[in-house]
């Protein structure tokens, strides 16, 4: 009686020598040519020209009617609307980076009760529409807010001092309340990745508090801050409902040239013009912010 072994060897075919081994038969689906990338590329690039690309083109063809650029950047409206959005642009995102990296500091290093609800609400906070924020200040500050109306209770004057609101500070001190927790987000997701190690061995080598901010806390902040302070400085250059609902009539940004071209004077060639140069602004101002960034080793 053979072997096992000996009854497999029987059992297994014979190759033939001329021939070698026998090929392995592919499976069609080996076989079948790959997708090529750019198909799977048609369908987000359809619907991206569809929704944005075409009435971006309507919008561009609509703006260069004849004389129409020339009218416009040549109005003296146009130009104190262009230095009104960038200043302002520019003043919120400065105070937001401020005021937020100094919040976020306390939040994430420094202990103290109820920090972990101040964190969630930060992020139930970003959902709330900017004109409900408005809305609050005007509670607060308006001619006719609460502020105001104590002061007429505690010294019987029939108006209060406080009336801010409709100039261009009161529309800061919106955008800066608004967009600050903006800010906050990515610095307290950088911080908790933070290596606590640092600040101890710092601290334990005698640095003081706002050295240790300043050597060790501020560089890691940096690319968070970057990536905030341009969200915040497109938001606020295209910000449109605090200006509105805070009544700042003498506060006119591009935006809000957009809408009274458009709505109150049907002058549809002047809004194109104002929206593409708005459009524009963003754009260059979001490029240079992000060099300046990169450069600065963020």
């Amino acid at each position: 009686m053979g072997s096992p072994a000996s009854g497999l060897r029987e059992r297994r075919p014979a190759t033939d020598a001329a021939t070698g081994p026998s090929t392995p038969v592919e499976h069609p689906s080996t076989t079948r040519r790959a997708t090529p990338a750019w198909v799977w590329a048609l369908p987000p690039v359809a619907v991206l020209a569809v929704v944005f690309l075409y009435p971006l083109a309507l919008v561009v063809q609509e703006s260069l009617a004849p004389g129409a650029y020339g009218d416009v950047l040549a109005s003296a409206s146009f130009r104190q609307a262009l230095v009104t959005t960038v200043w302002l642009a520019v003043a919120s995102t400065v105070g937001c980076l401020v005021l937020g990296f100094v919040l976020a500091v306390v939040i994430a290093f420094v202990p103290f009760p109820g920090w972990k609800a101040v964190s969630k609400f930060i992020d139930v906070f970003l959902s709330f529409p900017s004109f409900l924020i408005t809305l609050a200040l005007l509670f607060l500050y308006g001619t006719v807010g609460m502020a105001n109306g104590v002061w007429t209770d505690v010294t019987g004057d029939p108006s209060g001092p406080f009336r801010f609101l409709a100039t261009p500070w009161g529309v800061l001190l919106a955008e800066i309340t608004y967009f600050t927790p903006f800010v906050m987000r990515p610095l307290l997701a950088a911080f908790s990745q933070m290596e606590t190690a640092q600040l101890e061995v710092a601290s334990s080598l005698g640095a003081r508090p706002l050295r240790i901010v300043r050597r060790v806390i501020l560089p890691e902040a940096l690319p968070a801050l970057a990536a905030g302070g341009s969200l915040v400085l497109v938001m606020c250059l295209n910000e449109f409902g605090i200006v509105l609902f805070t009544g700042a009539k003498g506060v006119t940004t591009l935006p809000m040239l957009v809408y009274g071209k458009a709505i109150l004077e049907s002058d549809y060639a002047a809004a194109c013009v104002v929206a593409v140069v708005n459009v524009a602004l963003s754009v260059g101002l979001y490029v240079l912010y992000r060099g300046v960034s990169r450069r600065a080793g963020a």
